[in-house]
């Protein structure tokens, strides 16, 4: 017979699951578009250089940036995808930088031709943003999309500390996400948030406490969990080389993992529990694994440990 995994049914609330049982079993893949933003911590508006953790590429003029216009992103995207993952259905996700920081028009006009391509496969539209880079205008833009389309407004919380906050030049506080949350209280849009943890200086006890965090806002239908990690071109990366700092083994956040999913609400949707970059570009932490090993590895944890979510969710 197997286990609860053998059969596909993992510990915990999964983002592949639920698309299959929403859309009949036909094969949903994300369509990464990068739109070319930029960040208002990197260009000025709040401060330079970007987050600590980031790779920035806007140190590159963008005259040297060779990006494929949107049309052939959405167009070789999907063709990828057909061919190598059998893929059926798409959700157009707007990813890289910050896709909501440009004049509202000329959002529409992004938005509005990353969907015309293949509107008959095209089911939703995923866009990446910051809390601070949202106003009324751009979430009623976003909220006209939801009566032809699912459409998933993903905000980077990160830490719930604005100490954690600082020392990263996140140029945004977390009563700025939570501003942002009361504006976004009676919204058509299915919202998720993303997290990091492993910050050297918090506690266990401290990142366990995003989850309370996260079961106070009743509209959080996702969340993305990722681990801290060091790369190549980000500030962070260079300050590790010089003065290495602890970061999770995966042993080590797999047992994290296994104490945080229990504490949170058991309705909300884990699109990742693990964050990953590119081998040329990652300084650590290496944990020696392909992203489906990653994957293997901590749902055979969970399940090994007993983990199920929402166990120790408090109403």
């Amino acid at each position: 017979m197997g286990t609860a995994l053998d059969n596909g049914i993992k510990p915990y609330n999964h983002y592949g699951a639920y698309l299959k049982d929403k859309y009949n079993g036909q094969k949903v893949f994300k369509v990464i578009v990068d739109g070319n933003f930029t960040c208002p911590n990197r260009d000025g508006s709040k401060g330079y250089g970007g987050c600590t953790y980031c790779n920035v590429d806007s140190f590159t003029p963008d005259t040297a940036r060779k990006i494929p216009s949107i049309r052939e992103q959405v167009e070789n995207g999907i063709a990828r995808a057909r061919t190598n993952y059998g893929a059926e259905k798409f959700i157009i996700y707007f990813q890289p930088n910050t896709n909501t920081y440009a004049p509202t028009h000329l959002l529409k006009m992004m938005y509005d031709e990353a969907l015309s391509i293949d509107p008959d496969n095209v089911l939703g539209l995923s866009v990446g943003t910051r809390p601070d880079c949202l106003d009324f205008e751009k979430i009623a833009l976003l909220e006209s999309y939801t009566d032809r389309y699912d459409v998933d407004l993903e905000m980077g919380m990160e830490s719930i500390y604005d100490d954690t906050l600082n020392r990263i030049n996140r140029g945004c506080s977390h009563d700025e996400f939570l501003s942002t949350m009361k504006m976004l209280q009676n919204t058509p849009l299915e919202l998720c948030v993303h997290t990091i943890f492993g910050f050297p200086w918090e506690t266990e006890e401290m990142m366990l406490r995003y989850a309370d965090e996260i079961n106070k806002q009743a509209n959080i239908k996702y969340v993305k969990l990722h681990h801290l990690h060091i790369v190549e071109g980000s500030i962070m990366g260079a300050k590790f080389k010089k003065e290495p700092f602890k970061l999770f083994s995966i042993e080590e956040y797999t047992d994290f993992l296994a104490k945080f999913i229990p504490l949170l609400r058991p309705d909300i949707i884990i699109q990742r529990v693990f964050g990953i970059a590119d081998q040329d570009l990652l300084i650590a932490p290496n944990w020696g694994l392909k992203k489906s090993a990653i994957q293997t590895y901590i749902d055979k944890g969970l399940e090994a440990r007993g983990v199920k979510q929402g166990t120790l969710y408090s109403f």
